[in-house]
């Protein structure tokens, strides 16, 4: 436990940024997930729709430094591979 008063706040503020990190992380594997989910229907336009959706939180969070940068490169990379590979059949 934090002893000086300066330690108690840091950790007050990072117990609340975790939670929101997590918020966000969740919400990006939900549409990450979707979109897999849509592929696998055969659903293309679904998956472009919810593949745009899911860049669009990714940036957001590596701007927020929710994700590193690359992460968050690699994680669209391989989105928009997947959807582009699906509506190329």
């Amino acid at each position: 436990m934090p002893i000086k008063k300066s330690a108690e706040k840091a950790l007050r503020q990072t117990k609340k940024r975790t939670i929101r990190n997590q918020k966000v992380k969740e919400s990006i594997e939900f549409l990450r997930r979707s979109v897999r989910k849509a592929l696998e229907s055969k659903e293309v336009k679904e998956a472009q729709e919810l593949a745009k959706a899911a860049i669009k939180a990714i940036d957001k969070a590596s701007q927020n430094k929710v994700l590193k940068k690359n992460t968050a490169a690699r994680m669209k990379s391989r989105l928009t591979l997947k959807v582009n590979a699906a509506s190329k059949k």
